[in-house]
C-alpha cells in the first residue's frame, strides 16, 4: 500500500476539464483540446506522496524545466505551448502552469545513466548488468560508467514501483524504429546536460524522460516530442562535483533530506509498515527548499 495520504480535490476552473492527479502535477484538459499541467509543491518519497508540501517546489521546477527545453530544442522539440495561466485560474497557478501539445506518449521511461547508483547499483550487485547493459567489475556506488547508458522503465500507476526493462522488451513493445529512436535521443540529451550541469560544477548521474508522438497533419511523419518536466532535482540525481567520491551514497540536490528524516528514528515511521509517512518538520521543509533553490541557482546562474 501506498500513495497519497490525503489526495487532494481538484481544483475547478471555467473551461477545464480535470483529467487527473498525479504524485507532483495536476492534468487538465482545455477547450482547444491541449494539455494545462500544474506543478503543485507536493513532494513524493519511497512511492507516498507525503502530507507536507515544499513550498514553491513546483515554480522551481517548471521554470527549470522551461531552461532546460530552451537548451535541447535543437536536440527534440518540447511539448510546451505556453505558460499563461487560463482564465478563471487560482493566482497560485502563477509560475507553475504549462499549456502543452497533446501527444500520443509512449509507454516507458527513458532512463540515461552516466554513474552507478540506486535500482542500477542493485542490479549491478545482483547480475552485474543493468538492464541488459553488462558493465565491467569493480564498481562502487557513484562509479562513473565507462559510457552512458540506456535503461529504461516501464511506467507504473500512482503507489507502484516503475520496473526496469531490457532495450530488446522495449523493442518487442513499441517496435524496433521507436526504441532505437528513444535510446538515441535519450543519451544525447544526456549528454548536452551532462556537459552543462559539469560546466556548472555538478554531475549529472542519471536521468529520466518522457516522449511522445505530435499527432501531426495527414500523410505527415509524426515528431518525436520531449515531454513532462526535464532535468530537474525530481527527475535527476545532481551531485556536487567537489564533493564526489566514489563508494559511498553521495551528496544529492534532491529530497534526500525528506528520506533521510524519514527513515531516522525521529520520525518515528516505520518504511515498511502500509501506514503513510508522517508530516515533515518545518526544518526539514526548509533545507529541502534551500536544496531546490541552490540547484536552480547552480545550474542556470540565475537568481531565485
Amino acid at each position: 500500500m501506498s500513495g497519497f495520504v490525503d489526495k487532494p480535490e481538484p481544483v475547478e476552473v471555467p473551461g477545464l476539464v480535470h483529467l487527473h492527479t498525479g504524485k507532483v502535477r495536476d492534468l487538465y484538459q482545455n477547450e482547444a483540446g491541449a494539455l494545462v499541467m500544474v506543478a503543485s509543491d507536493r513532494i513524493s518519497v519511497y512511492d507516498w506522496v507525503v502530507p507536507t508540501e515544499i513550498p514553491d517546489k513546483g515554480r522551481i521546477l517548471t521554470r527549470l524545466s522551461l531552461w532546460w527545453f530552451d537548451r535541447i530544442a535543437d536536440l527534440v522539440p518540447h511539448h510546451v505551448i505556453s505558460t499563461d495561466v487560463p482564465e478563471g485560474a487560482p493566482a497560485d497557478w502563477e509560475g507553475r502552469t504549462t499549456v502543452c501539445e497533446r501527444l500520443e506518449m509512449i509507454p516507458v521511461e527513458a532512463v540515461a545513466r552516466g554513474f552507478l547508483t540506486g535500482s542500477g547499483l542493485s542490479e549491478y550487485r545482483a547480475s552485474r548488468m543493468v538492464c541488459g547493459v553488462t558493465l565491467p567489475e569493480g564498481l562502487a556506488d557513484g562509479s562513473e560508467l565507462p559510457a552512458p547508458i540506456f535503461t529504461p522503465a516501464t511506467k507504473a500507476e500512482v503507489g507502484e514501483h516503475d520496473e526496469n526493462v531490457t532495450y530488446e522488451e522495449v523493442a518487442r513493445r513499441v517496435g524496433t524504429e521507436i526504441a532505437a529512436q528513444l535510446r538515441q535521443t535519450t543519451l544525447a540529451v544526456y549528454s548536452r546536460a551532462r556537459d552543462i550541469a559539469g560546466q556548472r560544477g555538478l554531475i549529472l548521474a542519471d536521468t529520466k524522460f518522457e516522449f511522445g508522438f505530435s499527432a501531426g497533419a495527414e500523410g505527415e511523419e509524426k515528431q518525436l516530442i520531449i515531454a513532462d518536466e526535464v532535468l530537474t532535482p525530481d527527475s535527476s540525481r545532481f551531485w556536487p562535483a567537489e564533493q564526489w567520491q566514489p563508494g559511498r551514497p553521495q551528496p544529492s540536490f534532491d529530497k534526500q533530506f525528506v528520506r533521510d528524516w524519514l527513515t531516522s528514528p525521529e520520525s518515528g515511521w516505520d518504511r515498511a509498515s502500509e501506514q503513510p509517512p508522517p508530516p515533515l518538520p518545518p526544518h526539514v521543509v526548509e533545507a529541502t527548499r534551500a536544496k531546490y533553490i541552490e540547484a536552480y541557482e547552480r545550474l542556470t546562474g540565475s537568481t531565485w
